[in-house]
């Protein structure tokens, strides 16, 4: 069996995820992908796929249970983190990856194309410029700046009602929790449990208020 298969069945087994077998050839195949063009193109500073799964992969998809809707944004995606592995795993909702460098949109679209993802939209845009015709019923965002510099380029992104912001964070971030603007309220914060990745890892959703 391929040895980055094996080691994700083994990450997989230390979560309460349910992951298909056609799932987890595509999460494979992600990062044999991101792998192959980060030698060219620099898309992240992980060069070692195995450590790619955890810190890459597990620590997207552990994201998963919290999603709620159906369309999603994923800002400030880089190489498709956690847009694409969270869009394996809901095959059923939409998802939008947003970018500002050419080069990193033309990975992804080449990863949707080799792997056959249907449920992706990539544009390359910077966020403030971004007018989507509907919004979203969340925001995501990994490796983007702070919470602040989040809500306050990407408030015009969320559905009015239900639209909540997802950041995925290391430590409780408790400086940035305490500048958020007045509009922005806390909804929860959740521990995640990424198996074999060192330090913590939370994920804050957020909403405007009333």
């Amino acid at each position: 069996m391929n040895p980055l298969r094996s080691k994700l069945d083994a990450l997989i087994a230390q979560t309460d995820l349910v992951v298909t077998d056609q799932q987890r050839e595509q999460l494979v195949g992600y990062v044999e992908l991101l792998n192959k063009w980060n030698k060219a193109y620099n898309l992240t500073s992980v060069r070692d796929p195995q450590e790619m799964l955890v810190k890459h992969i597990l620590d997207s998809i552990v994201v998963s249970p919290y999603l709620q809707g159906q369309r999603f944004i994923d800002v400030g995606t880089g190489p498709g983190l956690p847009g694409i592995p969270l869009a394996i795993m809901n095959p059923d909702r939409e998802f939008v990856l947003l970018d500002s460098l050419g080069k990193r949109i033309r990975f992804i679209k080449q990863v949707l194309h080799e792997l056959r993802i249907d449920n992706v939209t990539a544009l390359q845009s910077r966020v403030e410029e971004f007018k989507p015709e509907h919004g979203f019923d969340g925001v995501l965002s990994r490796a983007f700046a702070s919470m602040l510099d989040m809500v306050e380029w990407c408030h015009h992104l969320p559905c009015a009602k239900q639209g909540v912001f997802l950041a995925l964070k290391g430590q409780r971030p408790q400086e940035e929790l305490n500048s958020l603007p007045e509009w922005c309220s806390v909804i929860d914060i959740k521990a995640l449990k990424v198996p074999e990745l060192e330090g913590e890892r939370h994920l804050v959703i957020l909403s405007r208020k009333g």
